[in-house]
């Protein structure tokens, strides 16, 4: 069993959750974005339920330490900043924000030291307005006004991608180390290769425009930031090409010279 982590990034609040399976795919897209507390509030069906761990795909923290409370107010007692995430207009006057918006908000109080956390209704209903009331502001995705409706687990995925881009939004490392671009020895011999061959079959044409094509074709290349393994492969494919070539000229040298026979 994973300890939760103590750090200042906010709880997901799940109110009256009906499906296991989308509790444990909310669990699933926490772990993805680097949220560790869910607190579930009166879940249809009790807690725990087994069904919930293998919609989790192996993201059992979350899970193994959910915090099961009877109402909102229990489960929100100890937060300073608490918002709603509903597409459905209430009768509540708050503030209505992106998700983008909200994250600053959860980082700006996570930087202060302030218990946060988001709260999702359940599937079938969403939060209430009473639900609502408890909240400092409604998170809304801009998503297209003709379909609106998101799952569960979709709109914890948003908000939470949009929490981790505010705490760090560097791309992840390199999958092992890139290869080192091709010395300039390699790239000159595969320019002088690939022209010579151009010039065997006449591509540089008219004769005066050789200096700027040559050039082109060098900036191309280079551009492309060539391997020394991708060098060697270019070069086996202008061979390849090469010989191919003289291959069909020596075929119809010879279909040439039958004719003469006959």
């Amino acid at each position: 069993m994973r300890r939760r982590v103590a750090s200042q990034a906010p709880v997901v609040i799940l109110s009256e959750p009906q499906l296991a399976e989308n509790i444990g795919a909310v669990a699933r897209v926490m772990a993805n974005f680097g949220l560790e507390e869910l607190r579930l509030v009166a879940p249809r069906d009790g807690w725990p339920q087994p069904r919930a761990w293998a919609s989790a795909s192996g993201a059992d923290w979350p899970l193994e330490d959910a915090r099961v409370f009877s109402t909102l107010p229990e489960a929100a007692a100890d937060l300073r900043l608490l918002l709603a995430t509903t597409a459905r207009p209430r009768e509540a006057v708050l503030p209505v924000i992106t998700p983008r918006e909200a994250a600053a908000r959860l980082r700006l109080a996570a930087a202060q030291g302030l218990a946060s956390g988001l709260l999702f209704g359940g599937e079938r209903a969403g939060l209430s307005t009473d639900d609502v009331a408890l909240c400092e502001a409604i998170v809304t995705a801009p998503v297209d006004p003709r379909f609106r409706s998101l799952n569960l687990a979709q709109a914890v995925a948003i908000c939470a991608y949009e929490w981790r881009t505010a705490v760090d939004d560097s791309p992840p490392p390199a999958f092992g180390e890139p290869p080192l671009p091709a010395d300039k020895s390699a790239l000159m011999g595969l320019f002088e290769h690939l022209e010579a061959e151009l010039d065997t079959a006449g591509f540089f044409h008219p004769p005066e425009k050789r200096p700027s094509m040559v050039r082109n074709l060098r900036a191309a290349l280079s551009r492309a930031q060539l391997t020394a393994q991708e060098v060697r492969t270019l070069r086996g494919v202008v061979t390849a090409l090469s010989r191919g070539r003289g291959a069909v000229l020596a075929k119809l040298a010879r279909a040439a010279a039958q004719e003469r026979r006959d």
